[in-house]
């Protein structure tokens, strides 16, 4: 057998508990055949052993009939550091398995919109899922989900957070009004912070996910002594300055031992689509020849800003760069219409890439 038909076989093993195969994944790093031997580099980077060694005995089986030896070499790319501690409060939030920080070290680079549809797409995938706006002085949820109603509160006064699109959710917005500017100072916003943990009835769910303020301030710092985070996901865009805050933002969750999951590129490139009425099956666009299907229609991605800069920062922090995101006027509107395009349009390309996101994610963290 040849690499190419190792790779075939090892197609057809799918990681545990989802429907996707170890090679799409990206879990199968390098084949190296020498005779009657095969050495399987993967990558995984979860931390549950006893899924990981299932993918082991099941690369095993399946390629022990064409080999003498199989041999695996492990190796895992995400950083995994220790999760934090939780201090005093153990019990906090002590009903969600897994909660993952949305991250940016500027604002204006789009975080909310990928924060809330990440959500929108772990929902899609089975999961119990709540959304957290924590950004006080500007929260964005009400516009993105476009939702504006006032919690209720329980008997024993907790708040009852807002659903929609099958998720949980809950935002400063909700209680202040998104019109009314919010001027306080740190300690105030670090005990609101800490009630939305402590006085909110989230009940069970899967996975939280925090839509966190821009930068390195005292959110960041009251949620990593108050909660046992599963990891933060930074979010950027390609120029060198949003590049440099994300140096900053990942350095500091790694001074507080919260693992990095990996990187975002958003605003990858600007989509644009048309359409032909010539025969043609390729034209000439900022010097790229870009495919024209069947019908004449077309799309094409422009590199408004630079080209590879989310990658290079993965590589850097020695994380996942876990996708790119295109500027698109699908993903505007349907922001500005308050329902996010993985919620609306999930099996378009777009919606596509929230979805492999969020299931590289949940898989980085199960």
């Amino acid at each position: 057998m040849n690499k190419e038909q190792v790779l075939d076989h090892l197609k057809s093993i799918n990681y545990p508990g989802f429907s996707r195969d170890i090679v799409s994944f990206g879990m199968v790093k390098d084949v190296e055949i020498n005779g009657d031997q095969v050495i399987v580099h993967l990558n995984i980077s979860s931390q549950n052993e006893k899924k990981k060694q299932e993918v082991v005995d099941a690369v095993k089986k399946q390629l022990s009939g064409h080999f003498n030896t199989v041999n695996i070499e492990l190796s895992a790319e995400t950083n995994q550091q220790a999760t934090a501690p939780v201090g005093d409060s153990p019990s906090v939030l002590g009903n969600v398995k897994h909660i993952i920080a949305i991250a940016s070290g500027k604002g204006g680079v789009g975080k909310s919109t990928v924060a809330a549809n990440l959500a929108c797409a772990m929902v899609k995938q089975g999961q119990q899922v709540g959304l957290l706006d924590l950004d006080i002085y500007g929260p964005s949820l009400p516009i993105v989900l476009d939702l504006h109603d006032q919690p209720k509160m329980t008997q024993n006064k907790k708040l009852i957070p807002l659903e929609k699109f099958g998720m949980k959710v809950m935002s400063f917005g909700f209680i202040s009004g998104n019109d009314t500017p919010v001027i306080w100072r740190g300690p105030l916003v670090s005990r609101m912070t800490e009630q939305f943990f402590r006085d909110v009835e989230w009940g069970n769910l899967d996975v939280m996910i925090l839509d966190l303020p821009p930068g390195t301030g005292d959110i960041q710092l009251t949620l990593t002594q108050k909660l046992r985070m599963a990891g933060a996901v930074i979010v950027t865009t390609p120029q060198d300055m949003a590049l440099s805050d994300v140096r900053k933002g990942a350095d500091m969750f790694r001074k507080v031992n919260t693992p990095v999951l990996g990187v975002v590129e958003n605003m990858s490139g600007l989509v644009i689509e048309g359409e032909v009425d010539t025969a043609v099956s390729t034209i000439q666009i900022n010097g790229s020849q870009v495919q024209v299907n069947h019908a004449g229609k077309f799309s094409f991605i422009m590199d408004l800003f630079k080209k590879g800069g989310g990658e290079k920062e993965s590589e850097r922090l020695g994380v996942p760069l876990l996708g790119k995101i295109p500027l698109s006027e699908d993903i505007m509107s349907s922001t500005d219409a308050g329902t996010p395009l993985a919620a609306a349009d999930p099996v378009s390309s777009l919606g596509q890439i929230y979805l492999d996101i969020a299931e590289k994610l949940l898989l980085s963290i199960q």
